[in-house]
């Protein structure tokens, strides 16, 4: 029985506790004579005014559950189990009992709970780098510091110790004066590890604060389900498809490798193309080539794929000059354009004999152009004479056919003063009125033009009219002789001469015999 004086003080401090003391402090006795009472004080389970829950010190706390051994009710007192008598009002303050060797001047010793002192930082990350989240603790006391993941609802770490079997998580801590900062660091982060991480200190109401982990993945492109080189038929439709995962996700853009625009269709065409699938209608040979499918989604690197593309067709010739005249001693040079995928076969031929090679007599060449489906092959004839006159076949073949075209050679015999050393096909077609005859017309054709043999020389004198025929020759130009037309229009004019002659002859003797 306790003596009247107390009763009165106990009523005081009840009175004190319920007129809304607004602090966050909990007052407890200190503990005289070596007793304890950690079995002998129960916390009020009702809210503090302030908002905040309170634990007696002394109580070793566990996450989730009430400290002591006494359960509060309403807010109102409640007396303890112990073999003290302490009553614990609902704004955390001891207003009545304590053994009787507990002096009251000892009920102001004053504990503040622990609270967060920072923010939790969002961060965002690379997969594969490592990371660390911070959380900072005031006046933690005897209470514990755990993170977990939100979404997984697992626990990772409680205080020092790692509970998760994940050997990429782990936990320190750091002091800094009056609170410590405890991280949790994450290892070679994988992209399951993104989400909410809750940082929990286990007072009787637990406090907690949350920061978000965002991986990102940069791209990656999925050779088992993207296109790879292909061939197809000039004219068929094509699709070709690029798929890439990452977070974000990334966006895909197709571009030609040589930077050449992109076909679509007929009317639709485009320097780039944005999505999973480019599809081309009615290919042609002009859009074979290389097609770049690039993956980008903000985090380095960006990627691409190369894509061969190829356009299969037969064979196709363009024959710039089917007739084709050179003066007899010089060297001709005939020619014809292919355009062919695979790469054609390509060879001359005299009418229809063997195949011509190389010798002293021709010259053989095939020049790759581009694009590549296209070659210029050349004939030379050296030293062109009677002989070579005829018909001359350029032929190509691949696997989706063959073709051929035909050039006709002439041998002109040139006057035996020459007016120059070069000769073109165009200025002596002109001069017999022959015009150009095209097999496939298009803007890179050309014309051959011939040129003198190297080995013979003219006199530029002999052109001029004013060396006579031993200068020529100690110039070393050989001359047919004089020119016929002129021996003949002489041939005309002596006859002619002749035959008034003899009129006039005859007509004075048939005078003479008048008279």
């Amino acid at each position: 029985m306790l003596p009247p004086s107390w009763h009165l003080i106990g009523a005081l401090l009840v009175l004190a506790a319920t007129a809304g003391d607004s602090t966050n402090k909990i007052i407890l006795p200190q503990i005289l004579n070596g007793g304890g009472i950690g079995g002998g004080i129960a916390t009020a389970q009702g809210k503090h005014p302030s908002g905040s829950k309170t634990l007696a010190a002394g109580v070793v706390p566990n996450f989730g559950g009430a400290a002591g051994n006494g359960a509060g009710g309403g807010g109102g007192p409640v007396a303890g189990s112990g073999t003290g008598s302490t009553v614990v009002g609902s704004n955390g303050v001891i207003v009545a009992g304590g053994g009787a060797n507990v002096p009251t001047s000892n009920l102001n010793i004053v504990v503040e709970e622990p609270e967060f002192t920072e923010y939790i930082e969002n961060v965002t990350v690379p997969a594969g780098r490592n990371v660390k989240l911070g959380c900072s603790v005031k006046n933690l006391g005897s209470y514990k510091v755990a993170w977990m993941h939100f979404e997984q609802s697992a626990i990772l770490t409680v205080h020092n110790h790692v509970i998760t079997r994940n050997p990429r998580i782990s936990v320190t801590h750091d002091k800094h004066d009056r609170h410590r900062t405890w991280y949790l660091h994450i290892n070679n982060v994988h992209e399951e590890d993104r989400g909410r991480y809750m940082c929990q200190i286990n007072t009787v109401t637990a406090k907690t604060q949350f920061g978000y982990l965002n991986v990102v993945v940069p791209p990656n492109i999925d050779d088992s389900l993207s296109s790879s080189d292909v061939i197809v038929r000039e004219g068929a439709n094509i699709s070709l498809r690029c798929r890439a995962s990452g977070s974000p996700r990334p966006i895909i853009k197709w571009k030609r490798d040589d930077n050449s625009r992109i076909a679509i269709n007929k009317n639709h065409i485009v320097n780039e193309w944005e999505g999973d699938t480019l599809e081309i209608t009615r290919i042609s040979r002009l859009d074979m080539g290389a097609y770049l499918c690039i993956a980008s989604n903000g985090v380095p690197p960006t990627v691409s794929k190369r894509i061969k593309v190829s356009v299969d067709f037969p064979p196709m010739l363009l024959i710039p000059h089917q007739l084709v005249g050179a003066p007899e001693g010089f060297n001709v040079t005939i020619e014809c354009f292919t355009e062919a995928h695979p790469t054609s076969l390509n060879y001359w031929t005299r009418g229809e004999g063997p195949i011509i090679h190389d010798s002293h007599k021709y010259k053989v060449e095939a020049t790759v152009g581009l694009p590549a489906y296209k070659t210029h092959m050349k004939l030379t004839i050296i030293n062109v004479s009677s002989g070579d006159d005829g018909i001359y076949k350029c032929v190509a073949k691949n696997p989706r056919g063959e073709t051929d075209g035909i050039i006709r050679l002439y041998v002109s015999y040139p006057p035996t003063t020459a007016s120059s050393g070069i000769y073109s096909t165009d200025s002596h077609w002109a001069e017999n009125g022959i015009n150009n005859n095209y097999a496939y017309g298009g803007p890179d054709s050309t014309r051959s033009i011939y040129a003198q043999d190297k080995n013979k020389t003219q006199n530029p004198l002999l052109a001029n009219g004013n060396a006579n025929e031993a200068d020529a020759e100690s110039n070393g130009v050989t001359t047919r002789g004089h020119n016929p037309s002129m021996a003949i229009a002489w041939l005309f004019v002596v006859v002619a001469t002749l035959l008034l002659t003899i009129r006039s002859a005859v007509g004075s003797s048939l005078s003479l015999s008048l008279c």
